[in-house]
């Protein structure tokens, strides 16, 4: 059992100039620029060439969510602006189900200009099939920060996931200080993107085109999928020097059967393209260990946020993979839906992944902590050769493939 590493977060930050932000993608995904970690050695390459540099014994996790477009804008009589982000769904609460209904749902929502909407409901307009319709929008009760919000709009067979890409914006992240464009819809998804849920893109992912994704075929190496819809809690900064009062966000995954076997029985490296999936991945191996200590938890599938750093850590990932299996059986799913609000840190011990493909993440992020987790003091080292290099920063900047 180990106890939670002292960190400072100020010991992760570095000067990140505004102007190594990117805005916008490169024109083409797969030109963007590729760094280069292999057991402490830095080079550089282009995205497209990224199957010469993974080792033939690979196998890559892609988390398949499909960004939802889901800012909602509304304006009061006073003409006062009203944005409502939409999180996760409430009720029905199986995004699926949600996303189908064509009667009123209810979805856990950030409010921007809160202090503007007292009471009442908001309307605002929407063409579906060239005809004007009306979403309105109430609020039901706050829910921690965020707020339970009543949409509902006149019925005539239109689905909520309708009403969304009728009415919504895609949600660029904060540090993209332009309002969202048509070529969004399609450069802020992954070409494999499928699963609706997500309000922000697996942004390792966006390089990937289908003639890499055929490279990587054609050296062997396999792929396989898994989805995590990715919350607004991915840019929330870590605004405390003690780790350890930091609130990790929760996220929803979903992992069939399948993956679990085949994570099972590979005996190479399993590389996570992007962080979600890390999360993820590392994610099930806790769920297994818990399932271990509990047998009958099979119910309520949740991954604490310092579990790893005080639970039993010595239990084999095989173990916990057939832990996991049986799970699966014993509630004839075949998948298994679970919460992580895992946080990774300096002093993690990596039981499922043994490489990563991430972009440069923000000063002080709990995402740039996961990178240090894995790669120790070299992060240093990663992000300074990147500064130098003309390298491109955060969701729409180059990326990296971190191997050790």
């Amino acid at each position: 059992m180990t106890r939670l590493p002292k960190i400072d977060i100020k010991d992760y930050n570095y000067d990140l100039p505004e102007e190594r932000i990117a805005q916008y993608p490169v024109q083409e995904r797969d030109r963007s620029k590729l760094l280069l970690y292999n057991k402490g050695s830095i080079s550089a390459d282009t995205f497209t060439n990224i199957a010469n540099h993974l080792p033939s014994d690979s196998l890559l996790v892609f988390n398949n969510t499909k960004v939802i477009r889901a800012r909602l804008l509304f304006k009061k009589l006073t003409g006062a602006a009203i944005e409502i982000l939409c999180l996760e769904p409430l009720l029905p609460a199986d995004y699926e189900q949600s996303f189908s209904s064509v009667n009123p749902v209810e979805w856990k929502c950030i409010i921007g200009n809160l202090k503007k909407w007292k009471s009442g409901s908001l309307t605002s307009g929407f063409l579906f099939n060239g005809k004007l319709h009306e979403l309105k929008a109430e609020k039901v009760k706050s829910e921690g920060e965020a707020w339970r919000i009543r949409f509902s709009w006149e019925n005539e067979g239109i689905a909520f996931s309708e009403v969304t890409e009728a009415a919504g914006h895609i949600p660029l992240p904060p540090y993209v200080k332009r309002e969202d464009e048509a070529g969004d819809n399609i450069r802020y998804q992954t070409v494999y993107s499928r699963i609706r849920g997500s309000v922000a893109a697996p942004t390792a992912g966006l390089h990937f085109t289908n003639d890499v994704l055929t490279s990587i075929n054609n050296k062997g190496i396999k792929t396989v999928e898994l989805t995590l819809h990715i919350g607004a809690g991915t840019f929330k900064p870590v605004k405390t020097n003690d780790i350890s009062k930091h609130e990790m966000h929760c996220e929803h995954f979903f992992v069939t059967s399948e993956l679990v076997e085949t994570l099972l029985s590979f005996r190479g490296r399993t590389i996570a393209i992007g962080t979600t999936s890390v999360r993820t991945l590392e994610s099930l191996y806790w769920l297994g260990v818990r399932l271990i200590n509990n047998p009958d938890g099979c119910s309520e599938l949740n991954v604490g946020q310092w579990d790893p750093y005080y639970e039993k850590n010595d239990i084999p990932l095989q173990d916990s993979f057939e832990a996991l299996l049986k799970c699966t059986k014993k509630r004839g799913t075949g998948f298994i839906h679970g919460s992580t609000t895992l946080m990774i840190v300096p002093g993690y011990r990596f039981r499922v992944i043994s490489g990563m493909v991430t972009n440069f993440h923000q000063p002080g992020s709990s995402l740039l902590l996961m990178v240090s987790a894995f790669t120790g003091d070299d992060w240093k080292k990663i992000y300074c050769h990147a500064l130098t290099n003309g390298f491109r920063f955060l969701s729409f900047g180059d990326t990296s493939l971190l191997i050790r």
